[in-house]
């Protein structure tokens, strides 16, 4: 199987798609998979695949999609980072079959995709996102949205991760290096890159650098989901090492700015 950094380095948000439905093959096993995929937090998230001609699902931001996936949790505390966490797995799997996909959490006729993917009353379904084998060539409109949110870019190190004391630099391994890489190319809302990790202690940090405007009660916290995507890559590599990661929500209260709030942490152990 191709090796999770790769797959992690060559992902990207797909909006085109050639129009061909996805193999039964790969839908039978992206769906199996769905039902096994869990999370540090044990908050279950399920996962319904909609046909779009079935149910009349689409989006102005797409073309081409034959198939869409739902994620759906419950309204509770870490629920958006579980969601995020849970979310990234089925993507990574999608995409280690060459199948494309790009979280949706705005750009959709919200209410049909929760009627159709049965949505609760104590439920949300912060995102869905197109399942589906890329154009060759990308619509004029997607590239423009790429370009337009520097999809492509990514923040340098020294603004992401530190070390013992915020905005301290961080030195670390060659391994963590490309563990912190992976992080460091986690997808998020409109490329805002909210994560950020403080190592101290031991122990790997994760905080949410917030901004206004990624809250509701529809969609959760989608800045806490970006951490859980990161963290999600986080304890993937680790565990591609052959290492454990425990997730805990052990703050060790220091000092952050004011933007800045605490999430989780993993200790690595052999």
């Amino acid at each position: 199987m191709t090796k999770l950094s790769e797959i992690i380095k060559t992902r990207k948000s797909v909006r085109t798609f050639d129009g061909r439905r996805i193999s039964q093959e790969h839908r039978k096993e992206l769906e199996e998979y769905s039902k096994l995929i869990r999370n540090p937090f044990g908050i279950p998230v399920r996962f319904v695949f909609l046909d779009a001609k079935e149910y009349g699902l689409s989006s102005p931001v797409l073309a081409g999609e034959e198939l869409y996936v739902a994620g759906i949790t419950e309204k509770r505390p870490y629920a958006d980072v579980a969601y995020g966490y849970s979310f990234e797995k089925l993507v990574l799997r999608a995409w280690s079959y060459g199948i494309g996909t790009t979280w949706i959490g705005g750009t959709m006729k919200r209410e049909q995709f929760e009627k159709v993917a049965g949505v609760g009353t104590d439920e949300m379904m912060p995102c869905v996102s197109p399942l589906g084998y890329p154009a060759n060539k990308k619509s004029l409109k997607e590239s423009m949205m790429r370009k337009g949110i520097g999809a492509d870019n990514r923040l340098s190190i020294d603004k992401l991760f530190f070390a013992d004391e915020w905005g301290k630099t961080l030195i670390t391994t060659d391994e963590m290096s490309d563990i912190l890489e992976m992080v460091r190319w986690s997808p998020s809302a409109v490329n805002r890159q909210p994560w950020r990790i403080l190592f101290k202690d031991d122990v790997w940090h994760f905080y949410e650098k917030k901004d206004r405007g990624y809250e509701s009660d529809k969609t959760g916290d989608l800045q806490k989901i970006d951490v859980g995507i990161a963290l999600c890559h986080f304890t993937m590599g680790v565990e591609e090492l052959g290492k454990n990661a425990v997730v805990t929500v052990s703050d060790p209260v220091v000092v952050v700015p004011d933007d800045v709030t605490y999430v989780a942490s993993v200790k690595i152990s052999i």
